[in-house]
């Protein structure tokens, strides 16, 4: 059921992209048509995705937090929160990059069923610190691929050769808009996984939370300056890419680089 269930998903997950690319090089007419049929295409995938995700996830002993069950939850958070969006916001485009992505990440976690940090003492709170932990990676994750989106545009409009799909991206401005908008929502979701962590970080040494905490709180104070310097002196192009982009490295490397060092090399417990 298994084999089933990935390959459909992936299969519309492919479709969704391949209709996404296809959408940029042609006209008006046909890009509304084929943005529905790859919006469609994409939330059947999610529904999809959606039960690996809870059958790796949920097991009988607790919660399987294992590095590749996260790595697919977060993609399925991603790939979710774009359709979503594109019902109001024109961000669809990103499902290029993350629908393959998440489509990859349903093959790991399949192939590499076997293993995982399990926790089995779970509470409510601890799964609501879970939950938002992986919609401000989600959201900060699109916030970077935005970003380089943004530095593509910026970088061909000064060459004045805004070519290919560049010509079929919103304008500059909204694509900003955008940007800041993903960056907020992140940056709150962010700091309320910070807050909701701190009942649960008893003995950071022990529970191999160290780096993950110095890292996430350094990510928080890149994202803090990132929203100032816009507030207070209008940041943008290249100077917000670079920070977005700092940000997000500083941020994956908390939770994927610590788990992946601490479960997959040293084979320890990474914790939540």
């Amino acid at each position: 059921m298994n084999i089933i269930l990935i390959t459909t998903a992936i299969m519309l997950y492919l479709l969704a992209t391949g209709l996404l690319v296809k959408r940029l090089a042609l006209g008006s007419e046909a890009r509304d048509t084929l943005r529905r049929g790859a919006v469609i295409a994409g939330m059947a995938a999610t529904i999809l995705h959606a039960l690996l995700v809870y059958q790796g996830l949920v097991i009988a002993s607790g919660l399987n937090l294992s590095f590749f069950i996260a790595l697919s939850f977060t993609s399925w958070v991603a790939a979710g929160l774009i359709l979503l969006s594109a019902l109001r916001q024109p961000i669809e485009n990103l499902g290029i990059a993350v629908f393959p992505f998440a489509s990859a990440s349903m093959l790991l976690q399949d192939y590499n069923a076997g293993g995982g940090v399990v926790l089995t003492t779970v509470t409510s709170g601890l799964e609501l610190h879970i939950l938002i932990s992986v919609i401000s990676y989600s959201l900060l994750t699109l916030a970077a691929l935005q970003a380089i989106l943004l530095a593509m545009q910026n970088k061909q409009l000064r060459n004045r050769h805004p070519g290919g799909f560049i010509r079929a991206l919103p304008p500059l401005e909204t694509m900003e808009q955008m940007l800041f908008r993903l960056i907020a929502i992140g940056y709150v979701m962010l700091s309320l996984s910070l807050l909701s962590g701190v009942p649960y970080a008893q003995n950071l040494l022990e529970q191999h939370l160290v780096h993950k905490t110095v890292l996430s709180v350094t990510a928080w104070i890149v994202f803090a300056i990132l929203l100032w310097g816009r507030w207070r002196f209008g940041w943008r192009g290249r100077t917000a890419v670079r920070w977005t982009l700092s940000g997000f490295v500083v941020l994956m490397l908390a939770y994927f680089g610590s788990k992946l060092v601490l479960e997959l090399i040293l084979g320890a417990n990474a914790g939540a």
